[in-house]
């Protein structure tokens, strides 16, 4: 009824060939993400600097810097120039930073990064507490 197949197929398994794209492991997985985290930050708080100039929310971002460095071995990231920020208001940036602190938060704890997971830590305890007034004051 079927005639048998005379060609050699075109489909072939994944079984005993290498492939000829690099596979990155869980943890560069993991360092990337939180890298990425950690830089979503840090333009955040670029932001903030630019609307409200601080010392802490300068060594926070020279903090971050340091971090995303390592974590992309040894590339600096990308920063903001002075003029090239938006206009969001600042409520809503801390809103943003202390949602991305937090996520960072979580991919270092699980990579076990005390170095990310403190900063990302003292962060949200930064932004959390700058929502304060103006979250009481809303309600």
């Amino acid at each position: 009824m079927y005639e048998p197949i005379r060609t050699k197929s075109v489909h072939s398994t994944m079984a005993g060939t290498t492939s000829d794209f690099p596979h990155r492991s869980r943890e560069e997985e993991l360092d990337i993400q939180l890298a990425g985290h950690l830089a979503a930050l840090l333009a955040v708080t670029d932001e903030l600097r630019s609307a409200a100039p601080s010392e802490d929310l300068d060594t926070a971002a020279d903090r971050l810097t340091t971090q995303v460095t390592r974590l992309r071995g040894g590339h600096p990231p990308v920063r903001a120039v002075a003029g090239d920020v938006g206009r969001t208001k600042p409520a809503a940036l801390h809103r943003r930073a202390h949602a991305l602190a937090g996520r960072a938060l979580v991919v270092a704890a699980s990579r076990a990064d005390t170095a990310a997971a403190i900063l990302s830590a003292e962060q949200m305890d930064v932004h959390a507490a700058a929502l304060e007034p103006r979250e009481l004051a809303s309600h």
